[in-house]
């Protein structure tokens, strides 16, 4: 059962959140699944207690891979009307790789969302990657050989992929998956499960798959991510140095 603890208060959600109220709008990269619909439940709340909000617009990308797909958005779509949120679903069009498709709906997703931020004025985009995707992103890049950069791996804002004038915003970085189950069990929030995260054929999947076992060995979720944030100030204090070298 949750515990007090787990769950996200109200006042933490406003500390996650503080630095986006003076923005005119905000894109929401909504799912369904548990994730991306904590994220959405958290944002209207915190909407709700502000004076002047941000516009708030929810956007699922239905990639048409998965039959499930156009029933997840629709239960997107209800919650967001719940929550007094709009929400629209774009579709990824077209003939889809034979390999690569993960990369390739990624990339789609990206595009799809910038091109509606764009749209609705919004120059930040939230997406709802939590501790255990950082941990995640720092073993796939130890595998593929990555430096001091790559390994420093997911910030909390960046750049979209393609385009440098919207910004992504993850402001569940540090929030481990289990503490947003948590807060969705408590306020009776469904959400949707995508087996994909589970299939073998894809590498995220086959490491997550490896997380317990590591994280017996000392080696867990926040242990990867403080090798991030501890590489990332080293990142940054060389480029400092060479920058004042220069």
């Amino acid at each position: 059962m949750s515990t007090a603890e787990e769950i996200i208060s109200a006042a933490e959600a406003k500390s996650l959140f503080s630095d986006l109220q003076s923005f005119p709008a905000l894109l929401l990269a909504v799912s369904g699944g548990p994730d991306s619909t904590a994220l959405l439940w958290l944002v209207a709340r915190w909407r709700d207690a502000l004076k002047r909000p941000p516009k708030l617009i929810a956007i699922t990308v239905d990639h048409g891979l998965r039959q499930e797909s156009k029933a997840e958005a629709a239960a997107v779509a209800r919650l967001a009307r719940k929550l007094k949120v709009a929400h629209r679903t774009l579709h990824w069009r077209g003939k889809k790789p034979a390999s690569g498709l993960q990369q390739a709906a990624r990339a789609a997703r990206y595009r799809l969302l910038s091109d509606a931020a764009k749209k609705f004025g919004a120059s930040h985009i939230l997406t709802a990657h939590t501790l255990d995707d950082q941990a995640e992103t720092v073993l796939i890049r130890l595998t593929r050989g990555s430096g001091l950069t790559g390994l420093a791996a997911m910030a909390r804002i960046s750049s979209v992929p393609g385009d440098e004038e919207s910004k992504l915003v993850r402001p569940l970085l540090d929030i481990p998956k289990s503490r947003l189950l948590a807060t969705l069990r408590a306020a009776k929030i469904p959400f949707a499960d995508d087996p994909s995260n589970r299939d073998p054929r894809f590498t995220r999947a086959r490491l997550r798959g490896l997380m317990p076992q590591l994280a017996q060995e000392g080696l867990d979720a926040r242990r990867l991510a403080l090798l991030a944030r501890r590489l990332k100030r080293a990142d940054a204090a060389i480029e400092a140095v060479v920058d004042q070298a220069m």
